[in-house]
């Protein structure tokens, strides 16, 4: 999408691991993809549906 200001984690390491970028810079629309496949797909979430998986993963906590 035109426009769109992809970051990643600050918590993502700097040796290829697994990853994803985020931009949420768009209105309406938060995008995410995988930053070994950048061609490969990116998923289009609504904000609200973002913010909720992104308090769910702080309550979760770190995986692994």
């Amino acid at each position: 999408m035109t426009g769109a200001r992809c970051r990643k984690s600050t918590k993502s390491g700097n040796n290829g691991g697994s990853c994803v970028e985020v931009a949420d810079n768009l209105p309406g629309v938060v995008l995410v993809r995988d930053t070994k496949d950048r061609e490969g797909g990116t998923l289009h979430i609504e904000p609200s549906s973002w913010r909720s998986f992104l308090d769910l993963a702080k309550q979760i906590g770190p995986v692994g």
